[in-house]
């Protein structure tokens, strides 16, 4: 999916939240992005302010009547209070602080009825030169309206209604019964136009959904859900110079397991062991998978006496029973080898290197069921 670093609000009015409303089970991630397109096309909102403001000037010009006058009013207030509210939008999502979201939303709607009233009052005055002008600016409106708000159809559907539908209101009283076919056109031509925005929505979350699905995909384990190599790496990526550990866990005695229960038990162990390094790591831990029964912690540094502490622990938690099908229990243990950066290097290769190596001297420390054998390697090995 793709990524940007501003964050816009969510709405949080009841009508706001009704309009931008994407469906059942759709996850916070996507709602968000949705609710980021909304802020986005600025040429197609640049283009459809300055239209409707030239527009409501021009017939103002033409036709100096109060109505119209007032139309023109709301149009320049209207307008350039979206404008700011924008930028202001703006300006809060890169800072990652509170947007006016819900304002933004009601200005589109407000901007929209100010659009129908001066459809309303130009196809009443009797003056076709005006009429023409403003049925073709509120018709124009339409397309940037249903291309804009394509995240959220049903704020679309409402802003085309108070657009067009106010041809309807004023067909009856322009004194040209032709005009009253416009009872028919609007009403299809807004069922058409809502029903391919919410195709569109649905598609747009579709693609969003296996977007993410193959981010996940790309840097998780599938079986375990944890990080797997590319994830590992992108977190020492993230932390940069920051000193840590990279602990380099191998399940001892997982094999015979495997092999005696079957790989159906062995995933459900594997699971399992997941779920205790998870449990068994602080919020600023990444607990990851590699492969088979490989696994990799990368914490915050620690002094060395810290280190093997951790490390005892989290093998005491992975060298506690398994129950598995059947009423039966089973029991692993795990040896852990352990890297420093920068001590050791920095980037993933290097680390997995040194720890490996760290790895092989607990193991040749003895391996035993239920006993953690752990070890650091020598700051010697340094590169």
């Amino acid at each position: 999916m793709h990524t940007d670093a501003r964050s816009f609000s969510l709405p949080s009015w009841r009508l706001t939240r009704w309009l931008t409303d994407a469906g059942p089970d759709v996850p916070l991630e996507i709602r968000a992005a949705l609710i980021r397109s909304l802020f986005g096309t600025f040429p197609i909102f640049a283009g459809g302010v300055l239209n409707t403001i030239a527009v409501s000037t021009l017939v103002a010009l033409r036709l100096p009547r109060p109505e119209f006058l007032i139309w023109c009013a709301l149009e320049y207030t209207i307008c350039l209070t979206r404008l700011v509210v924008l930028v202001i939008a703006h300006r809060a999502a890169t800072a990652r602080r509170r947007t006016p979201t819900d304002l933004y939303l009601v200005l589109g709607l407000a901007w929209a009825a100010s659009v129908g009233y001066g459809t309303l009052i130009s196809l009443i005055s009797g003056d076709w030169v005006v009429a023409t002008l403003a049925c073709l600016s509120a018709a124009a409106m339409v397309g940037g309206i249903s291309f804009r708000n394509f995240g959220a159809p049903r704020l679309a559907g409402a802003m085309i209604v108070l657009t067009l539908g106010c041809c309807c209101l004023a067909a009856p009283f322009t004194g040209e019964p032709i005009l009253l076919i416009t009872f028919l056109q609007i009403p299809f031509y807004l069922a058409s136009m809502s029903a391919a925005g919410f195709r569109l929505n649905k598609l747009l979350v579709a693609t969003m959904r296996a977007e993410r699905e193959n981010a996940f995909r790309a840097h998780h384990d599938i079986l375990t859900g944890l990080p797997n190599r590319a994830g590992l790496a992108e977190a020492i990526e993230a932390r940069g110079d920051a000193p840590k550990a990279l602990l380099y866990l191998d399940l001892d005695g997982f094999k015979t397991v495997n092999d005696t229960y079957g790989h159906g038990v062995g995933d459900a162990l594997l699971q399992s062991v997941a779920d205790r390094l998870r449990a068994g790591t602080g919020p600023g831990d990444v607990a990851a998978r590699l492969g088979g029964d490989e696994f990799v912690v990368l914490a915050d540094g620690l002094a060395p006496s810290a280190l093997i502490g951790f490390s005892e622990a989290i093998a005491a938690r992975i060298s506690e029973p398994y129950a598995l099908e059947g009423g039966r229990t089973a029991r692993i243990g795990v040896s852990i080898g352990i890297a420093l950066a920068p001590e050791h290097g920095t980037d993933l290769p290097r680390l997995l290197s040194v720890a490996d190596k760290a790895l092989y001297e607990a193991k040749a420390q003895g391996k035993a069921q239920g006993e953690s054998r752990c070890a650091i390697a020598p700051l010697t090995r340094a590169a």
